[in-house]
């Protein structure tokens, strides 16, 4: 497994893993501690894993969690994603950058999104499923989330979105956010 530091966001991780393919299909380690160690995180961190599926065109985000934070591992584990990381650290270096990846089942690849950094997706294939690893355990009280069409963020979404939680829909901008946090 190869571990490549993502140059627009500081802190956040890539880790591709080596597939051994034979006429069966593949197979590959995930996860590997001495790997996320070798890059200086904790991999004892993580005390939630869990998993959406979602079906073509979904758009979900982009999301992040005030307080703390939360920094988590996110792989395609089936089908294909437009993912991306806005980091929203303002003493970060790389403060309102963005990052965006194509993440896929074909690869299992993980992006490493250090606390305070705001994530989201959308499914490239008709069935997708996005696993994700999670430092803290959920609390609603403290989900953030930002307009997933923020003019400002100009994300390039690759498709016109199919469906969109209610929730994502009537998200603020990330001028609002950015305002409800200084208050």
């Amino acid at each position: 497994m190869k571990a490549t530091q993502v140059p627009a966001i500081a802190g956040a991780y890539l880790f591709e893993p080596t597939p051994h393919t034979d006429e069966r299909g593949f197979f590959c380690r995930t996860f590997d501690a001495e790997v996320i160690r070798s890059v200086g995180l904790d991999p004892d961190a993580f005390v939630q894993h869990s998993v959406s599926r979602s079906v073509g065109g979904v758009l979900r985000g982009l999301h992040l969690r005030s307080g703390a934070g939360e920094a988590k591992l996110v792989r395609c584990s089936h089908g294909r994603v437009f993912d991306v990381v806005v980091d929203l650290r303002p003493d970060s270096p790389t403060y309102r950058n963005q990052a965006h990846f194509e993440l896929s089942g074909e690869t299992q690849a993980s992006v490493y999104i250090p606390a305070g950094c705001a994530h989201g997706f959308q499914a490239l294939t008709e069935t997708t499923d996005v696993a994700y690893l999670i430092d803290r355990p959920h609390d609603p009280s403290e989900d953030v989330t930002i307009a997933f069409d923020d003019p400002e963020l100009a994300v390039p979404w690759p498709l016109p979105p199919t469906s969109v939680s209610k929730r994502d829909r009537e998200a603020p901008s990330l001028a609002e956010v950015l305002r409800q946090k200084e208050s």
